[in-house]
């Protein structure tokens, strides 16, 4: 009796290990750099920095006439996957969802018990997420294929309930359709609101459209603008004097981190706080602890701007500092802009 309960054991595990076996591993083993042009990423291949934005809600934009996905926290992108959607007779709804089920170890019930790792359902007639394979154009039976380690990635990151909008260039507007550095749209799918600065601006600050959520600011050498975001929608905007725009400054990850010591003088628009460098490209400066970034000698901010901006900062807050574009009328040919539904905004 003993020897047949340990051959069944082993069949068992045999068993197990083949179906384990079975499940194909789909697309590139780790993320291509942050900075590498959309049009350079190759069927299988993404980028993934969750550095740049480390708290805050997740959104993801899916473009399929570009056969990208494009992943925002707090309103800054973090990764861009290539996908594969559906094929024709099996197109992939158009629309804005949100997940209603996650599945690590998903298998199809209707196709053949086949692998759908790290599912995230879209709809209950069986539209996802997953990991699948990426042949370069649309293959799917209506699915999302990701590349195997994008799906563990994005899994792991993003909470029930993510919104998610896919949309092509027929059925929403180009704002949705070809995403970029900052979220073109809310979390509830629909074009973000932008607010302009008039000629005679400086700034503009609003909290009151997003009272509380974590905070991220980014800096664009190129565009010489401030943009502040909150739980994923801009509250703040100013024009910045960057000292000999024509050098580059790198790309820059800080995280401000409060210490007993912390103080905010709003007098002056100081905060003595520590900021930890994060892992990312270019980073130029020695040390990997700074007092604060806000105060580098290299760019100016105006002083009435930051007596708004300094009390938002807190635990956890993210600065990115940054040669690329983030405004939609650049004309440097860097592909990292905002995309607006008014170009003449700034």
């Amino acid at each position: 009796m003993k020897n047949i309960l340990v051959v069944v054991l082993m069949m068992c595990a045999g068993l197990c290990e083949g179906q384990s076996q079975r499940v194909p591993f789909w697309g590139a083993k780790g993320p291509l750099p942050f900075e590498t042009p959309s049009k350079d990423l190759k069927p299988g291949e993404f980028t993934w920095q969750p550095d740049i934005a480390p708290q805050g809600p997740i959104l993801v934009v899916v473009s399929l006439d570009e056969q990208r996905a494009y992943t925002y926290r707090n309103g800054i992108q973090i990764g861009e996957s290539t996908v594969s959607s559906g094929k024709p007779g099996h197109l992939t709804p158009t629309g804005v969802f949100i997940t209603l089920q996650k599945d690590a170890n998903h298998h199809s019930s209707k196709y053949n018990d086949a692998a759908m790792p790290y599912q995230q359902r879209l709809t209950y007639d069986g539209v996802a997420l997953h990991a699948g394979g990426l042949p370069g154009y649309p293959s799917s039976h209506g699915c999302i294929h990701l590349p195997s380690e994008f799906a563990r990635l994005l899994f792991q990151a993003s909470p029930l309930g993510m919104t998610v909008v896919v949309a092509n260039s027929k059925t929403a507007p180009k704002e949705v359709d070809h995403p970029a550095f900052l979220a073109p749209v809310n979390q509830k799918g629909k074009v973000a609101m932008e607010l302009k600065m008039n000629i005679n601006q400086t700034y503009y600050w609003q909290p009151d459209l997003s009272p509380d959520g974590p905070v991220s600011i980014v800096l664009s050498r190129v565009d010489q603008r401030l943009i502040v975001m909150r739980n994923g929608i801009e509250i703040g905007r100013s024009i910045i004097t960057i000292q000999n725009p024509q050098d580059s400054i790198g790309t820059h990850i800080l995280i401000a981190h409060q210490t007993p010591k912390s103080a905010v003088n709003t007098q002056d628009g100081n905060a003595i706080r520590e900021w930890i460098a994060m892992s990312f490209t270019s980073l130029n400066y020695e040390n990997d602890r700074f007092e604060n970034p806000l105060n580098d000698k290299r760019i100016r901010i105006p002083k009435d701007f930051m007596k708004f901006l300094v009390p938002a900062i807190n635990e956890g807050t993210s600065v990115v500092v940054t040669d690329a574009p983030i405004l939609e009328n650049t004309t440097t040919g860097v592909p990292l802009t905002v995309l607006t539904s008014s170009p003449e905004s700034n």
